[in-house]
């Protein structure tokens, strides 16, 4: 296809001659098949539907009024001038008596592979005319109901819609602090069972006064999270025998008034199969103050990381103790020890959100009541072999709010309060003067004494409920260092 230079729309008036009617009536008229991106089309100053073609010109070739057999002699003529690439083509157009319009465009297939062709304007492609055999007074009566014909083209137009593309890949890795990981953090409360066989659920009431003592209890343990939103999830199961006939059916509209409370219901699909749906609890929470990345570095001659980990009753994997007056273990040189410390004067936890960029929270409760959450032994070992290989070791740490934090005392008085959906405070980055790794402070820390060593400090129990991984650090070992 050549290339063609923009030729604006142009309309010109002229009173000097009246263009003689063809002797049948039929004339070629123009009929709009899309608009311009700005319905320019309405303006006067492009093709409009009903407009008469008086002249057309492609190249050298001038066609005039009369056209020999009309709209399927001219198409003849398009295919042939298509064919040679010759697409540029200049149409002349009246409207009423002595009024001339024309427009710049160019020839396109009506669809691919096909004879038929249109015209597409050259500045704006959107805006598609084709030709049409009509009589003249045809033509006079488009014309003359231009007015009503755009209120009718306004209240018909449709807004349309499509799939663009998007650039995830770079997007996830260049948005995201961690990449392919989220930022949003849930656990999933399945309602409990109610008998021993496993046939009754306890109803919605009790999975959301669960999973809200959960949160109010994680708090008061000194995990700095607050509440974000909770949602009801189905999950769809197969049940049979007694479960099927103990759940509440949905065979009828009139059924639906029993789902309100109801953690289990059912249904009979085509088959005749029973499907269940459990209505379980899902609870969005985050970080009081955002995720802070510490990298704790292994250097030749490393016997230990300094500092030990251990699971809280809830779920959550914490830094339990550090190492003191050694200036020179991993922990030290981190920085994680001084976390601690801060962690312990506010009454805290340090939580550890995830190890290698892999989150470690606990994310579902089973119907039994039990938590789901990572083995500290084999944390444990994880971390072990990081210190054997000389492989830095990356964690997240959950932040709390510094400026607001206590600085001491009962922690379980000091946590207990309503969730809050209020914005964490902006910490800047600072580094140690002795090489430690980059730490995040708040704006203005407050300037608190370390505690004494008589001070209290925060310490939880290890759960030594559910995998024997866990019940094996009941066994006395000195404090499970790494």
């Amino acid at each position: 296809m050549e290339t063609i230079s923009r030729s604006s729309s142009q309309s010109t008036t002229s009173s000097t001659s009246t263009a003689p009617s063809p002797k049948n009536g039929m004339v070629l008229a123009i009929e709009c098949i899309r608009g311009t991106a700005t319905a320019d089309e309405w303006s006067g100053g492009l093709l409009q539907t009903g407009d008469i073609v008086e002249e057309i010109r492609i190249g050298e070739l001038v066609l005039r009024s009369p056209f020999k057999n009309g709209n399927s002699g001219l198409q003849k003529q398009l295919h042939a001038c298509f064919k040679n690439q010759q697409t540029s083509i200049v149409v002349r157009v009246r409207r009423g008596r002595d009024e001339f319009a024309e427009l710049h465009c160019c020839i396109v297939p009506k669809e691919a592979g096909a004879k038929k062709y249109v015209l597409r304007a050259i500045d704006d492609p959107i805006y598609t005319v084709r030709f049409a055999d009509r009589t003249e007074t045809e033509c006079f009566q488009l014309q003359a109901s231009r007015t009503s014909r755009m209120h009718y083209a306004l209240s018909t137009a449709q807004l349309q819609d499509g799939y663009v593309s998007y650039p995830w890949d770079k997007k996830i890795q260049g948005m995201l602090s961690i990449p392919y990981s989220s930022s949003y953090l849930s656990i999933l409360f399945l309602p409990k069972v109610s008998d021993r066989q496993g046939y009754r659920y306890n109803d919605l009431e009790d999975t959301l006064g669960r999973a809200n003592a959960w949160l109010l209890a994680s708090q008061v343990s000194g995990v700095p999270i607050v509440f974000t939103n909770i949602q009801t999830e189905s999950l769809l199961t197969k049940i049979s025998g007694e479960t099927a006939s103990s759940t509440v059916s949905t065979s009828s509209l009139s059924d639906l008034s029993n789902l309100a409370n109801a953690s289990l219901y059912g249904f009979e699909d085509y088959h005749g199969v029973d499907i269940g749906v459990v209505r379980a609890v899902r609870l969005w929470y985050s970080p009081a103050a955002g995720e802070t990345k510490v990298e704790v570095e292994i250097r030749e001659g490393d016997t230990k990381l300094g500092f030990a980990i251990c699971r809280s009753e809830e779920g959550f994997i914490y830094i339990s103790s550090v190492v003191e007056g050694d200036e020179d273990a991993p922990s030290a040189r981190s920085g994680l020890s001084d976390l601690y410390r801060d962690a312990t004067r506010a009454s805290k936890l340090l939580v550890v959100s995830r190890i290698n960029n892999h989150k470690v929270l606990p994310w579902i409760v089973s119907p039994s009541g039990a938590i789901r959450s990572f083995d500290t032994v084999s944390l444990s070992q994880k971390l072990s072999l990081h210190r054997h290989a000389k492989v830095t070791i990356p964690l997240h740490i959950f932040m709390w709010d510094r400026e607001s934090a206590p600085s001491g005392g009962n922690a379980g008085q000091k946590c207990r309060s309503v969730p809050t959906l209020l914005p964490s405070p902006a910490f800047r980055l600072t580094r140690h003067s002795n090489g430690k790794q980059v730490l995040p402070s708040s704006s203005d820390p407050p300037s608190e004494a370390r505690p004494s060593s008589n001070e209290p400090e925060l310490r939880l129990e290890e759960d030594l409920t559910g995998e024997a991984s866990f019940r094996f650090e009941n066994i006395q070992l000195p404090d499970s260092w790494l």
